[in-house]
């Protein structure tokens, strides 16, 4: 059987497929759709934040004690959460972490438009991008 998925959709499903058991965001378009369909999967923990950092710091701490965890928000957000990641960039994590920011070309949604793959590489983060739809 073949399904159709957005790709937030895709996102939440291969976070499950993976392992991931703890998920933390800060909604908003275009990336709230990945907690709303991961926490639909058994044994997941799905937590909204107060903000970006907060749950950048959460799925941290999980994934400090062997969780594989997943953090989201869009692009402005990356900028709120900038400071644990650059720390926890040389510090590591024993259970795996995906950090997955929605960035918002052409300002669909957003007040800003930013190229968070920036980050990634001032970090020394990989960064994992579609490129494209198939």
């Amino acid at each position: 059987m073949r399904e159709l998925f957005s790709g937030n959709e895709a996102i939440a499903l291969g976070a499950y497929e993976g392992g991931c058991t703890a998920a933390f965001g800060y909604p908003g378009t275009p990336s709230t759709e990945i907690l709303e369909n991961l926490v639909k999967y058994p044994g997941v923990y799905c937590e909204w934040s107060p903000n970006e950092k907060v749950a950048f710091e959460a799925a941290a701490g999980a994934a400090y004690t062997g969780v594989r965890s997943i953090v989201t928000m869009k692009h402005v957000g990356l900028n709120v959460a900038a400071d644990p990641m650059m720390t926890l960039s040389y510090i590591g994590v024993v259970g795996g972490m995906v950090i997955c920011v929605a960035d918002d070309p052409g300002q669909h949604s957003s007040q800003t438009e930013q190229d968070t793959r920036q980050y990634a590489r001032m970090a020394k983060l990989p960064i994992l991008e579609p490129a494209n739809s198939w």
